[in-house]
C-alpha cells in the first residue's frame, strides 16, 4: 500500500518576516530534568525495588561500550555532553509553555489491577472470557492458533482477573482450566512450532539471574549481519534461549553510535510481508495477535508490561493543531481520499526535505518563536483553502512547526496506552530482544498512527543521510525528537532522584533504534501472517461450532488440519493465474519447486512487451498490448481460501504458496498507485 503523493503547496502572497521575540527566562537544567523525569516515573521506569528481572539491570550509555564497573554518576564529559540535545529541547519547549507544572491536561494513569486485565482481554478479542459465559465462534478461532507462551500469557492475565473478581465480589470469569484444560500441550506445541514451555517453567526461568555475556566485543562483531528470525513467535525464541541458559546480553549500548549491527529477515519460502501488503480485512487480525505475543515476550523476558488507560481530551477548537489524526485525516479525505498521512504533516515533511536536509543543525536549531506562532495561525486559516505558501516559510521555522505539530496531537503518537511500553524498552539488555518488542509494538499502534510515525522515520532517516552537509547524526537527531515523542502533556514534577539521565538516553535510545531498524519495523512476521491464514480458515469451519463443545470442536479441527496436510500430496502441476485485464483465459505457469512469483511476473511483462507466446500452454497475450500499463506496476497477488488479499513477495515460491493456501486463487493486477 504506497504512500499517496504529496498535496501541492499553494501560491500565495509573500509572508512579511515578524521581528524575533525577545528571549525567554532560561529555565533551570536541573528543573527541567526533574519535570520530565516525573513521566517516565508515572510509567513506573523510575528507580526503586522491582522484582521484575529486567528491571534490575544497569542502563547504559547508548554511545559507546561501557568499561565494568562505571555507573551513571561517573559518566565521562563526553558521554554527558551526548545528551545536551535532549534538555536544550526540554527547554525550549517549557519556553513555550507547553510543559507547565499547573497543566492538568489528561487523566491518564496506570490501571489498576483487574482492570488492565480486563481491557487486555478485550484488546485482544477474548472479552467473553470476562463473564463465565461460553465461548463464541471468534474466541475459539483466536485461541486455536495460540502457541504455549502465548497461551501462558493468557492464563496469567485471565489468573489475575480471576483474583480482581472474587476481592470485588463480581460475577465471577471463567476459570483457566475451563478454557485451557482440553488443549493438549504437547501437540499444540507441535502444531504451532513453539518450545512447548508451560506457565511455571517460563516464571522460574525469568526469575534466575541472567548468565555471563558472551564473548566477543561490539568491535568484533560490528560489521557482521546477524539474521533476525521472524518464523516463530519471539516468546519461543526467548523461551528456549532461557531453556539453553544463554540469552545475549548485547543491547545498543554495547554499539559505538555509528556501528550499530545490521539485521537482515531470512527470506523463507512464503517471502516476506511487509505492512501494507495485507488486505484491511486481513490487517484488523494482526494487532490482537501481536499484543499476545507482546504481552507473552515481556512474560519470559520478566519485564512488566507497563500500560496508560487513555485520557480524556477537550475537542480542540482548531482544524489542524491538537486535533486527532483520525480528524485530520477524515477532513483530508474529501481533498484526497487515498490519503494514508495527515496533508499537513505531509507538507510539513516535504518543505523539510526539499530546503531543509543540507542546512547545518536542522532539527536542532530552533525557528523564531513568533514567526512560528504566526505561521500556525495561518496554516489554520489557509491551509485547506489552499491560500498557504511554504516559499518564504524558514527551514527551522519548519521544523519547529512539525515538532509542536507532533507535541500538540491530543494523545500521543505513540498512544497514550503504549507509551509507557516504548519508555521500557531500554530495559531489555539484548538489542535483537529490543528489536522484537518494538516490531510488535508497532504492528499494535492504530493505524493512522501507524502511518505518521512511518512518515515521520523516514524523514529522519534522510535527514541522518545527510550528515556529512547537516552535521545531525543519528544520535543528534534521536535525541532533540525523542522529547517531542515521550514528553506529552505535563505533570506535577517528582523526582526519582539520579535517574534523570538514564531515563531521558533511554527514550532516545528507542527513537535511534526506530529510525536505524524501520524498514524491519515495518513487516508482518510471517508467524503472525501463518496465524492471520489459521483464523481465516476456522472462521469458513464456523457452522460446525454451535453443535459442539469446545473439546470436540479442537479435536475435530485438528484431524480437519491432518486431512488437509494429507490432500496436498495431489499437487497440480500448472499453476493457473488471472489477469484483471480482458484476455479469454487465464496465464498458465509451471508449478515446480523453483517457481517464483517473480517468474510469474517476468514471463507476463515479457509478453506485454513482445506480444509474442510464452512457454508450451501459455495464452497468446497480444490483446494485452492494447491496455495502457507498465510493467514495473504489475504485482501478483494471492486472493481468497485462507486469506483476504496478499500481495506476494517476488521471492515466494509458487508451490509453497499453493500449499500454505491451496483453495486459494492468484491474481496479476496494477498496482493502485
Amino acid at each position: 500500500m504506497a504512500e499517496p503523493a504529496l498535496l501541492p503547496a499553494a501560491q500565495m502572497e509573500r509572508l512579511a518576516p515578524v521581528p524575533l521575540a525577545s528571549p525567554c527566562p532560561r529555565i533551570p537544567r536541573a528543573r527541567v530534568a526533574r519535570r520530565c523525569a516525573q513521566r517516565w516515573a508515572d510509567w513506573g521506569c523510575s528507580s526503586g525495588p522491582s522484582s521484575g528481572r529486567m528491571n534490575q539491570l544497569p542502563q547504559k550509555n547508548p554511545l559507546q561500550p561501557r568499561p565494568a564497573g562505571c555507573s551513571h554518576s561517573r559518566l565521562s564529559s563526553a558521554e554527558s555532553s551526548s545528551m545536551d540535545g535532549f534538555w536544550m529541547e526540554v527547554e525550549r519547549i517549557q519556553q513555550r509553555d507547553e510543559l507547565r507544572e499547573e497543566d492538568s491536561g489528561g487523566n491518564e494513569g496506570q490501571l489498576p489491577e483487574g482492570e488492565a486485565e480486563s481491557q487486555w482481554l478485550q484488546d485482544t478479542g477474548l472479552s467473553g472470557l470476562l463473564g463465565g459465559l461460553g465461548l463464541d465462534s471468534d474466541h475459539k478461532e483466536l485461541l486455536s492458533t495460540l502457541t504455549q507462551t502465548q497461551v501462558a500469557a493468557v492464563c496469567r492475565r485471565l489468573d489475575i482477573y480471576a483474583r480482581s473478581v472474587r476481592r470485588q465480589h463480581k460475577t465471577p470469569a471463567r476459570d483457566v482450566r475451563d478454557v485451557f484444560g482440553v488443549f493438549n500441550s504437547a501437540k499444540m506445541s507441535s502444531e504451532n512450532g513453539d518450545s512447548g514451555m508451560n506457565g511455571a517453567q517460563l516464571s522460574s526461568e525469568a526469575s534466575k539471574s541472567p548468565p555471563a555475556a558472551e564473548p566477543g566485543g561490539p568491535q568484533e562483531q560490528a560489521g557482521r549481519e546477524e539474521a533476525f528470525n521472524m518464523d516463530s513467535a519471539y516468546s519461543e525464541q526467548a523461551a528456549v534461549l532461557l531453556q539453553k541458559s544463554r540469552p545475549s546480553q548485547r543491547g545498543t549500548s554495547a554499539w559505538g553510535k555509528c556501528s550499530l549491527p545490521k539485521f537482515t529477515i531470512p527470506k523463507g519460502r512464503l517471502g516476506v510481508t511487509r505492512i501494507g501488503d495485507l488486505s484491511l480485512q486481513d490487517m484488523r487480525k494482526v494487532p490482537s495477535l501481536a499484543l499476545i505475543e507482546l504481552t507473552a515476550l515481556c512474560d519470559v523476558l520478566g519485564l512488566d508490561l507497563k500500560r496508560s488507560k487513555a485520557g480524556k481530551w477537550k475537542a480542540a477548537e482548531t482544524r489542524l493543531f491538537g486535533v486527532p489524526l483520525d480528524s485530520l485525516l477524515e477532513a483530508d479525505h474529501k481533498v484526497l481520499p487515498s490519503t494514508q498521512v495527515p496533508l499537513v504533516l505531509q507538507a510539513l515533511l516535504s518543505c523539510l526535505e526539499k530546503r531543509g536536509l543540507d542546512t547545518e543543525g536542522i532539527l536542532r536549531v530552533p525557528g523564531s518563536q513568533a514567526r512560528v506562532k504566526g505561521l500556525e495561525q495561518k496554516l489554520e486559516k489557509d491551509f485547506y483553502a489552499g491560500l498557504f505558501s511554504w516559499d518564504e516559510v524558514h527551514h527551522n521555522d519548519a521544523s519547529d512547526l512539525l515538532k509542536r505539530f507532533i507535541r500538540k496531537l491530543p494523545t500521543p503518537l505513540l498512544t497514550a496506552e503504549y507509551l509507557p511500553a516504548f519508555a521500557v524498552v531500554p530495559n531489555i539488555p539484548d538489542l535483537k530482544q529490543r528489536l522484537q518488542v518494538l516490531h510488535l509494538l508497532i504492528l499494535i499502534l492504530p493505524e493512522p498512527n501507524r502511518n505518521a510515525l512511518k512518515a515521520l522515520l523516514e524523514f529522519l532517516r534522510k535527514v541522518v543521510a545527510r550528515e556529512q552537509h547537516n552535521k545531525m547524526t543519528l544520535w543528534n537527531v534521536s535525541t532533540v525528537m525523542a522529547p517531542n515523542l515521550f514528553l506529552h502533556h505535563g505533570r506535577p514534577p517528582k523526582l526519582p532522584k539520579g535517574k534523570e539521565k538514564q531515563l531521558a538516553e533511554g527514550a532516545a535510545e528507542v527513537v535511534q533504534i526506530m529510525v536505524h531498524y524501520q524498514d524491519l519495523l515495518w513487516t508482518v512476521a510471517s508467524f503472525l501472517v501463518a496465524q492471520v491464514r489459521k483464523l481465516n480458515d476456522s472462521s469458513s469451519r464456523r457452522p460446525q461450532l454451535c453443535d459442539a463443545g469446545l473439546k470436540t470442536w479442537l479435536r475435530r479441527m485438528h484431524a480437519d488440519r491432518d486431512k488437509a496436510g494429507d490432500s496436498l500430496e495431489a499437487t497440480p502441476k500448472v499453476a493457473k493465474i488471472q489477469v484483471v485485464w480482458p484476455i479469454k483465459d487465464p496465464l498458465k505457469v509451471p508449478l515446480t519447486p523453483s517457481t517464483k512469483v517473480a517468474h510469474v511476473l517476468r514471463q507476463f511483462t515479457e509478453h506485454l512487451s513482445t506480444g509474442s507466446k510464452g512457454q508450451e500452454g501459455s495464452e497468446d497475450m497480444n490483446s494485452l498490448l492494447l491496455q495502457p500499463m507498465e510493467s514495473a506496476n504489475i504485482l501478483l497477488y494471492e486472493v481468497g481460501g485462507n486469506i483476504n488479499e496478499h500481495r506476494l513477495d517476488p521471492d515466494a515460491y509458487l508451490l509453497d504458496l499453493y500449499r500454505a493456501n491451496p483453495h486459494g486463487e492468484w491474481v496479476l493486477k496494477q498496482s493502485p498507485t
